[in-house]
This record gives C-alpha cells, sequence and structure tokens, in this order.
C-alpha cells in the first residue's frame, strides 16, 4: 500500500469517527429525554452524525463521565460542578432551564399533616430529608443546613422512606409521580403542598478531544432558542408538559434554598434559558396548565 493511500484511508477513518454520536439506547423517560433533545438540536443544523446505540442499556454517572472522556460514549446531560467542567466540555445551555433544582417531595401516605403548615426553610430543618450519598444534590443540602440519610444506593431510599428512617424524598419535579406509580407496594405519595427551588444547570457534556460535535450542539440550541423551536419543543415534551402540569406550582409554597456549587459561568442572566417559578404565581387563574403559561410567557 503506498503511503498516498494510507493517508487518505486515515483521513477516511477520522472522518468516520468524527460523524459517530454513541449513546445510551434507554427507555426511561427522564434518561431518552437527552437523546431526543440531542436528535432535535442537530436536525437544526446541516451535519451528517450517525446514531449509534452503546450496548450498555444504562450507566451510573460516574461511568457516564469515564466513557465520555475515553470516547465510547459522546454526549450525557449531567448536573453541573466545577470539576466536571474542568474534566469534558461543557455546552453551558441547561437542558432542563434548571428543572433539576425544583425539588418536590415523596413522603409516606397519611403523613400530610406533618407538612401541611411547614412555609419556611427553618420549619423545613425539623424533617430529616433522604438523599443519595454521592448525588450532586446532596451537598447543595448540607449546605442549606437540611437534616439528612444519605445511604449509597439510589433503590433503598423508597424503603427506607416507608420504614421511617427518614421523612421526605426531594424530587426533581419530573421525577416523582412516575417513581411512586411504578412502586404500588410502598405507601408512599408525592406532599402537594411544597417546591423547594435552588439555581441548577444541567448541560450536555461531551469529550474535551469532541470540539466539533460540542460546537454543533452549542451553534443548533442557541439556533432553536433564537427561533423559538426549543421552547416548542421542551414545553410540549411529553416529560416536561405532564411533570409541571401534575406540580401545580402555583398552589404551592416556594422555599429558596442557595446552590454553591454552581460555577460562576452558569448563564443565569439569561432569563430565556430558566424555568420561571413565578409565572405560576402571577396566572394562578389557570394553575392547571403550567407548560402553556411558560411557552406564553417565552412567545411574547
Amino acid at each position: 500500500m503506498t503511503a498516498a493511500a494510507v493517508l487518505v484511508g486515515s483521513i477516511l477513518s477520522f472522518s468516520l469517527q468524527a460523524t459517530t454520536i454513541r449513546y445510551i439506547p434507554t427507555e426511561v423517560p427522564k434518561d431518552k429525554y437527552q437523546v431526543e433533545l440531542v436528535r432535535f438540536l442537530l436536525s437544526k443544523i446541516d451535519h451528517d452524525y450517525e446514531f449509534v446505540p452503546t450496548p450498555a442499556k444504562s450507566m451510573v454517572i460516574s461511568r457516564q463521565i469515564s466513557e465520555i472522556m475515553s470516547g465510547n460514549l459522546s454526549f450525557a446531560a449531567i448536573s453541573t460542578n466545577q470539576q466536571l467542567e474542568q474534566d469534558l466540555r461543557p455546552i453551558r445551555i441547561p437542558v432542563l432551564k434548571g428543572m433539576l433544582g425544583h425539588r418536590v417531595f415523596i413522603i409516606r401516605d397519611g403523613d400530610q399533616h406533618r407538612f401541611s403548615a411547614i412555609d419556611s426553610l427553618a420549619e423545613l430543618k425539623q424533617m430529616m430529608a433522604g438523599q443519595g450519598r454521592f448525588w450532586g444534590s446532596t451537598p447543595i443540602f448540607e449546605s442549606a443546613g437540611i437534616p439528612m440519610v444519605t445511604p449509597p444506593k439510589y433503590g433503598s431510599l423508597f424503603h427506607m422512606l416507608e420504614g421511617g428512617r427518614f421523612d421526605y424524598f426531594p424530587r426533581a419535579i419530573h421525577e416523582p409521580y412516575s417513581e411512586v406509580a411504578s412502586r404500588p407496594d410502598l405507601n408512599l405519595v408525592v406532599e402537594p403542598n411544597l417546591l423547594l427551588v435552588y439555581p441548577s444547570a444541567t448541560y450536555l457534556f461531551t469529550a474535551k478531544s469532541n470540539e466539533q460535535l460540542a460546537v454543533d450542539l452549542e451553534q443548533a440550541f442557541n439556533l432553536a432558542i433564537n427561533d423559538g423551536s426549543f421552547d416548542q419543543w421542551f414545553y410540549n415534551h411529553p416529560l416536561i408538559k405532564d411533570a409541571l402540569n401534575k406540580v401545580r406550582m402555583a398552589e404551592r409554597t416556594i422555599i429558596h434554598i442557595d446552590n454553591p456549587t454552581l460555577p460562576a459561568s452558569a448563564p443565569v442572566d439569561r432569563k430565556e434559558l430558566w424555568l420561571d417559578v413565578d409565572v405560576a404565581k402571577q396566572t394562578s387563574n389557570a394553575p392547571h396548565d403550567l407548560a402553556s403559561q411558560q411557552l406564553a410567557r417565552t412567545s411574547r
């Protein structure tokens, strides 16, 4: 084989690798969302990416990070922090509009009377929360002085809550309803009165070596934001629309806490990138359709 042929073959091989997007195939709605988002975004620009599923059906966050760094996974949507932004390449647009920092509680059925009178952080601190030991949200609650039980395994939290080991399990608003419904054998419900809010940015991350994909995603995301199509896609996505309508923010007492882990680079000044919890309060005459309210706000 001539040197020229080897060079051409190397270029073709690099090109094929650069256009392949490796993703985790899943039917879990909150995990499937990020794959659907990337497909939507890349439809906004001219590209020749090919989506190729990984053999793994699921991965914990730590493994997703290592798989991105090794090139076996092309992207992941992860709640940001300073260390993560040093290790990977962030696309600094919150894919959930900060929704991961909007928390409602799973509690034991029959315990609602213990939560109905709470309207401040000081009163909430009289209760014990359950959190994953290594979750990015755990240091946020710790910084706010919220007492916690922190087992290492996600699945055990539901059984520990039912067993009285702690009082409530804070979940992002798109998570708890399906989690409770999928565990009918447990005596658990979603608390209807409280909403704990802190600034949180879940970004798409790629490997630092995969800069072209990062640039394409960044360009596509900004195009979709500027032409309004991202808000249309986001607020009409079944996962988001269902969560906003079930959580009924207009009827909840909102408790704010700080997030000391949020990097200073987060685009908090770009209001169009974030879910606006005040919209629900201002339009409380129609609390049943919060997705439409948010979309109407962004269309003005």
